[in-house]
């Protein structure tokens, strides 16, 4: 057997500057190292957890000097949770790092230069500013560093909260958070008192075992609040006891749900969440406009945010009432139907049922005529014949997941040439990759990100290319 060798620890290094993800950097006898937690000015301790030839990658072990500009963090698990990892970081200096990687992700990655970089679109909220929270329920509770070393015995180990980054099989115990309004607190916190009084089982992903399995929450601009417990198996006495005490101690309620789940995986979309009161969605405005959201929606979760991303769409599209819009992985529709009144006709295509249905739904609850709705494979669906059907696209409008656009749309793009792509993008490294490709044929004019999540590191960009010589 071969002995592990030592990590290596590097003392007192000072961070120089921000990094892509998150992290920050600093240099060591010419190699840069990632670090992170860290930014600009700490001076730290760092083990380091990955090496190679040229760069690594290491975690703070201590801080032997913070930077002038660090916070106190708000939240009682910053550093244990996953979520609000920059609460130390002022909110200024968050944008800066925002806006420096997606410009930097075009540079590097697409290898093209906009024609005019736009300054990043600051959050005015920056707690509670999020309308959807998911919570997990596990036997098996997180033990930090500072527990584990103590040596205490642990008493309680049923945990409600987020899963901890890096453990599929434990969960933090969350007393507060930020991210929403109070009421998630309250949700939350009741149904763990419940939870506690009644001995009810928490879920134990390893054997598959335990009644309570998660927690939704959809909270509305409107004051609308869906709340949906996802259960492992029936068990109809203590289904009803619990859900009639979350109504008595949380009146706001205004849709509350139960989903039996009795696969290994929490994913509901081919589950069918049962009404136990209310009308089975909520509503939330985005401008003029009203959305239906079910438990199985998929909507910005930063209403405000999102309407501001929106307006940027909008501006971007310039568009005159008598444009064919198609709407790329449309979600629920909601970009098409904000863009409604400026179009002659908007097409939307999604790949997943429920979502498409919703936009139905959205477009009917509006008033909205001129727009249609399509479910299937982006790349399976627009093909010429249905081209042909719908029109030539005097704009396409294209809002993928993480992974990008895949390469079969891209090459679609570019044989069909519409005049004008505006790119939506919640991740600025794919999105510069299929920038660079379409490159062969437009132009980048415009570039202007938008924060929709603060203190994460994560990043909304729009970009608007043009047909080269149109």
């Amino acid at each position: 057997m071969r002995n592990k060798k030592p990590r290596q620890i590097l003392q007192n290094l000072l961070i120089t500057d921000f990094a892509a993800e998150g992290k920050s950097l600093t240099r060591h006898e010419g190699k840069v190292i990632f670090v992170a937690g860290a930014i600009p000015g700490d001076r730290v301790d760092v083990l380091i957890t990955k090496s190679k030839k040229d760069w690594a990658e290491g975690r703070i072990i201590n801080i032997t000097e913070p930077a002038a500009s660090r916070l106190k963090p708000f939240c009682k698990h910053f550093g244990v949770c996953g979520g609000c990892k920059w609460q130390m970081l002022p909110y200024k200096d968050q944008l800066a790092c925002k806006h420096q990687e997606a410009v930097q992700n075009i540079l590097r990655i697409a290898k093209v230069q906009p024609k005019e970089i736009l300054p990043i679109i600051g959050a005015e909220e920056t707690i509670a500013y999020r309308n959807k929270l998911e919570f997990t329920f596990s036997n098996k509770r997180y033990l930090s560093n500072r527990e584990i070393a103590s040596g205490t015995p642990v008493m309680q180990e049923n945990a409600l909260g987020y899963h901890a980054p890096g453990v599929f099989d434990k969960v933090i115990d969350i007393e507060e958070c930020f991210l929403m309004d109070e009421v998630n607190n309250q949700v939350r916190n009741h149904i763990r008192e419940f939870a506690v009084k009644h001995n009810l089982s928490y879920y134990n992903i390893r054997e598959h075992s335990g009644w309570l399995r998660n927690i939704i929450i959809r909270y509305c601009s409107t004051g609308q609040l869906l709340v949906n417990i996802c259960l492992n198996y029936e068990d109809a006495e203590n289904r009803i006891a619990l859900l009639d005490f979350l109504l008595k101690t949380v009146p706001s309620i205004t849709t509350l749900l139960y989903t039996i789940n009795p696969k290994w995986n929490d994913t509901i979309y081919d589950l069918e969440p049962k009404v136990y009161y209310g009308p089975g969605y909520v509503t939330e405005k985005l401008g003029d406009l009203s959305f239906i959201i079910g438990p199985k929606s998929f909507f910005q979760t930063n209403s405000r945010q999102g309407k501001r991303l929106y307006d940027v769409v909008k501006e971007f599209s310039k568009l005159s009432g008598r444009e064919t819009v198609y709407d790329l992985y449309c979600g629920t529709g909601s970009i098409g139907l904000y863009l409604h009144g400026t179009a002659k006709k908007i097409i939307g295509v999604e790949t997943i049922p429920d979502a498409v249905a919703d936009a139905i739904k959205n477009a009917s609850l509006n008033n909205i005529h001129n727009a249609q709705f399509f479910a299937g494979d982006v790349i399976k669906v627009c093909t010429d014949d249905f081209f042909e059907t719908h029109g030539r696209p005097d704009l396409v409008i294209t809002d993928p997941p993480r992974a990008g656009m895949h390469e079969k749309l891209v090459h679609t793009l570019l044989e069909k040439e519409p005049p004008r792509v505006v790119y939506v993008s919640c991740n600025t490294a794919t999105q510069a990759r299929d920038i660079g490709l379409l490159a062969e044929k437009y132009d980048l004019l415009k570039l202007q990100p938008v924060d929709m999540f603060p203190h994460t590191h994560h990043i909304e960009c729009v970009a608007l290319l043009q047909l080269k010589n149109a």
